[in-house]
């Protein structure tokens, strides 16, 4: 009963993301800056960036809850440096919760064979279709050696930086066509 009040609730305000759908040469532009808000927040993120199979760039996902929450952003994913598609994350929750956040976030698919299931699947369900380890920065920024290991690492910030303690398990990855 819970999931269907969920994805009634989600689905509703996901109706509306003609609202929120940004106009392809905007969110080009936002994507371009939230990878350079990436680089300077970590430079160990940026150096793993270059060598990941594929980076999926959501320069913007808001979360909005009052008991029901739901969450959604749009961005691109990144094959060898170049643009090859544009994807949506939405997902939706219930429990306490109340207000409105803004995130950005960067998943590195740091092994091919992770990427190739990525982009062949209709939609891609964090935590379903494949795990996702949020990175942990250290002191030094550097990034936990655990991490490292797995073959999808997804990095979380903020205007104050990087994120920690977050999931995002049950979101929801499609992709999109932008014109």
């Amino acid at each position: 009963m819970k999931k269907l009040i969920c994805l009634t609730f989600v689905s509703l305000l996901l109706s509306g993301t003609a609202a929120f759908a940004a106009k392809k040469k905007v969110l080009d532009a936002k994507i371009n800056q939230a990878i350079e808000d990436f680089y300077e927040h970590t430079s160990a993120g940026k150096e793993l960036a270059e060598d990941a199979a594929g980076m999926l760039v959501f320069p913007t996902v808001g979360k909005a809850g009052l008991g029901i929450g739901g969450e959604y952003g749009e961005g691109a994913l990144f094959v060898n440096g170049k643009r090859v598609d544009y994807y949506s994350t939405a997902s939706a929750s219930i429990g306490f919760q109340i207000g409105v956040q803004s995130r950005s976030q960067i998943i590195l698919f740091l092994e091919k064979s992770a990427l190739e299931k990525f982009r062949n699947s209709e939609g891609w369900e964090v935590g379903v279709d494949g795990s996702v380890a949020i990175a942990n920065i250290g002191a030094g920024g550097e990034i936990d050696s655990k991490t490292l290991n797995e073959p999808v690492v997804a990095f979380v910030f903020g205007n104050k930086g990087l994120m920690y303690n977050l999931s995002l398990e049950g979101s929801k990855i499609t992709k999109i066509v932008k014109e």
